[in-house]
């Protein structure tokens, strides 16, 4: 919805217009401060600065820059600023000087480009009034503060938590307008429902990088292996054959494979990373827009000014800690169209388990005001997967039809041997006997029920982890040897129950 009604004047939303005031009100006082004003993604930020840049230079007569961070926002910005009438002008790597600075009131700049050209004194705009920033989270902004002390900086963004945990957003902006929520915007139907469904994955091998997110290095380990690529084809299959699918990966590797594996199968996919050409990604690009059954795997380079609204699934094909990247990736499925009213969210790194769902209530004040205590208390991969549920597969349980019962609960079974001071080594050994009893009740021989064990390996590392979380003895190497063990045991207990039958 960021693009309006096309005609030579621009119209706004009534939220937009609310929103405006409240910011005018600010800018009218002149202690204010800076501000950072937050609207989800796809409820048209550009629009309302846009707006308030045409307005501010009617009314202060003073000039405005809009900074960004990527040479594509620079162009959509211009464009959208000059459909409100206000003529811009862009500083991009070609701009040396500015010579006709005066024919202008407003500029829109690359971060890195105005900032060299400041350094090196090439460039001066006089009378600046305002300026705004576009994705105001990221930290590239702040080197140009000190050029802009006479100025009230507006920042914008969808998430008022900064990319660097070390540099919090408060140090720099006064105070924070909070626009419409994600539920209000769908009930509006600015923007489109998210059906989502997750996948559990253990994600233990992670490893946190410096930046406070997971390393690309573990990222490819994982998501690289063959059973989280099997895991990531057969939810696609099951939820989003067909759609047009876009998918986030951490690493180019694992996006390269994920291009790989679905080509093997048949599908309709192409691989695009930031080592493309522009050529090479505008031709991909025009290539997704056209093509319904289109997927699109790629690492986070499409998370922002990238906008194509047919696209019907997103999967998260990566685990990440930062809220900003989690809203940025969902929301690119978000736009609503005529016949395009709800889109599929497709987990495959506990996201929703760590943050809450896409569309659920956040307290942004509190995350602007204590971004520590939030960070801090983001769940953590160990607690999520505490909370995992197995849930044995369709085809699966009609392998086991002869049996009246294939449930076992770990850890209802672990109270009632510790509340009888029995050892807890009972728990496993009733778990094996349950598992050796419907492997038996539903093969004809013993080498049919090994088939049948075999075919648990989910459920046995599933009812293992439960068990060492329980004991509180949850190291990766002792989990292995249990697993080995309880296999091992398991084959053991199918051989005697076929020998006393016979």
């Amino acid at each position: 919805m960021e693009l309006q009604k096309d005609t030579s004047e621009k119209t706004l939303y009534d939220y937009q217009i609310a929103d405006l005031n409240t910011i005018f009100e600010h800018l009218n006082e002149n202690d204010s401060g800076n501000l950072l004003y937050q609207l989800p993604t796809g409820g048209g930020k550009t629009v309302v600065f846009s707006e308030i840049a045409r307005r501010y230079i009617e009314e202060k007569k003073k000039k405005v820059v809009v900074l960004t961070h990527r040479i594509e926002l620079s162009v959509q910005t211009s464009k959208m600023l000059s459909g409100f009438g206000v003529k811009n002008k862009i500083i991009n790597s070609e701009v040396k000087e500015l010579q006709d600075q005066d024919e202008f009131m407003c500029f829109v700049a690359m971060v890195e480009t105005l900032n060299n050209r400041l350094q090196e004194e090439k460039v001066e705009i006089n009378n600046i009034g305002l300026v705004i920033i576009d994705e105001a989270h990221y930290n590239s902004f702040r080197k140009l503060f000190k050029y802009f002390d006479n100025s009230t900086i507006l920042g914008v963004t969808a998430t008022p938590l900064s990319s660097n945990i070390k540099l919090p957003m408060k140090d720099n902006y006064q105070k924070l307008i909070i626009g419409e929520s994600i539920e209000a915007l769908i009930k509006k139907r600015f923007l489109a429902k998210a059906n989502m469904y997750n996948y559990d994955v253990s994600l233990q091998s992670l490893k946190l990088g410096i930046n406070g997110d997971y390393t690309v290095k573990s990222s490819d380990e994982l998501y690289g292996n063959q059973s989280m690529l099997s895991k990531l084809m057969t939810a696609y299959t099951e939820i989003s054959k067909g759609k047009k699918t876009l998918i986030f990966n951490n690493g180019i590797n694992t996006s390269r494979y994920v291009y790989e594996t679905f080509k093997k199968a048949g599908y309709n996919i192409r691989h695009l990373d930031n080592k493309n050409t522009s050529a090479e990604r505008k031709e991909i690009l025009t290539w997704f827009s056209e093509t319904p059954d289109a997927i699109l795997t790629s690492v986070s380079i499409l998370t922002t000014g990238f906008d194509e609204p047919t696209v019907e699934t997103i999967i998260l094909n990566r685990a990440t800690r930062s809220l900003t990247l989690y809203f940025q990736m969902i929301g690119r499925g978000s736009r609503v169209l005529p016949n395009k009213e709800e889109f599929t969210v497709i987990d495959m790194g506990n996201n929703v388990a760590r943050f809450g769902m896409w569309d659920a209530p956040v307290d942004w004040q509190e995350i602007f005001h204590f971004p520590d205590f939030y960070l801090e208390n983001i769940k953590n991969d160990e607690d999520i997967e505490r909370e995992f549920v197995y849930e044995m597969p369709e085809a699966l349980k009609a392998e086991f039809s002869k049996s009246t019962n294939i449930e076992f609960d770990i850890k209802a079974e672990y109270k009632k041997v510790f509340a009888q001071g029995l050892r807890s080594k009972i728990v496993l050994e009733k778990s094996i006997e349950q598992h050796a009893q419907i492997c038996v009740e539903n093969a004809e021989d013993v080498f049919d029920a090994r088939i049948l064990a075999k075919q648990l390996k989910e459920e046995i590392q599933f009812r293992v982890k439960q068990y060492s979380y329980c004991i509180m003895n949850n190291t990766k190497n002792y989990k292995e040897w249990l697993e080995e063990d309880y296999v091992r045991r398991l084959r053991s207990s199918i051989s005697k129950k076929f020998a006393a039958k016979m």
